[in-house]
């Protein structure tokens, strides 16, 4: 049987149009699952990553990592539920990767309630992160915050189950009672590792806004470029690796937005200066120890 060329040509374009269709899906299918912004990947486990090696690595902070990549899945995929009225297409995701968290988590839990110790700061931060995401505002200044300051606050609960870690501060891992947070839960390198994370990410907040979101504002800009200059201060103060490091940014964070004045710096351009320099904060975090 012959089918007339125009036929053809029909079923050519529905076939393509199937196949369109299917990969759309199959992509729509990834997004609900996993965060397609490497960038929020580094944010969420690099300082993590730091301490763990920092502090040298067990088995125990290997399992806490692993947990907090877990957290940012339901973090992440709770936060496109709230932003969606809680819409049944986020749900399953949002339902999963809870239920996974449980299971891996508990017997954590069971093994080391002193790690509850930090329960009350995360469950502030997640109430930030859910506003922001309802109001539809997970883009603001405090909720950027929420998230660095819930990154770069890791490393201290990972030094608690670091090889090098103190019997004292080995102790609060394992134990639940007063006083809640002593001296020993802040252990020098993890809180020098988290302090140099929260710095550089909220920096980066300010800068990734002058370069894309408030480009041109001149408010953002003058904040930025405030913030990189007392990063300055701090780090010529604590080292000459930190120096070296805020020099890097202070210039990303002049040069970058005066280039973008007068023509627009990619969102890829972006995204790659900024993991390079999350990647040069990784490294001085290791070498002033």
């Amino acid at each position: 049987m012959k089918v007339p060329g125009a036929a053809l040509w029909q079923v050519a374009a529905d076939s393509g149009t199937v196949t369109g269709m299917t990969s759309l899906a199959r992509r729509r299918s990834r997004r609900d699952w996993f965060s397609n912004e490497p960038g929020s990947w580094a944010i969420v486990l690099m300082p993590s990553l730091a301490a763990w090696l920092a502090l040298g690595p067990t088995w125990t902070s290997t399992w806490l990592v692993a947990l907090w990549a877990l957290c940012y899945c339901l973090q992440f995929t709770a936060a496109r539920w709230f932003k969606a009225r809680f819409r049944r297409r986020w749900l399953a995701p949002v339902a999963v990767y809870a239920a996974v968290l449980v299971a891996a988590g508990l017997p954590f839990l069971i093994l080391h309630p002193g790690t509850l110790r930090w329960a009350p700061i995360y469950m502030v931060l997640c109430a930030g992160s859910m506003l922001g995401a309802w109001l539809r505002r997970e883009h603001s200044l405090w909720a950027n915050a929420c998230a660095v300051l819930a990154s770069s606050t890791m490393p201290l609960m990972i030094g608690w189950f670091g090889s090098h870690a103190s019997p004292a501060t080995a102790a609060l891992g394992r134990t639940l009672s007063w006083p809640w947070l002593p001296a020993a839960a802040f252990p020098g390198p993890a809180l020098a590792i988290a302090v140099t994370f929260a710095l550089e990410l909220y920096g980066s907040v300010l800068f990734v806004k002058t370069m894309i979101r408030e480009r041109g504002d001149r408010r953002y800009l003058a904040a930025s470029w405030t913030w990189h200059l007392l990063l300055c201060a701090a780090g010529f103060a604590m080292g000459p690796w930190y120096a070296l490091l805020a020099i890097v940014l202070l210039a990303r964070a002049t040069l970058m937005p005066l280039a973008g004045a007068r023509r627009k710096v990619p969102t890829k351009v972006v995204g790659m200066v900024e993991c390079v320099c999350i990647t040069l904060t990784f490294v001085v975090s290791l070498l002033a120890m």
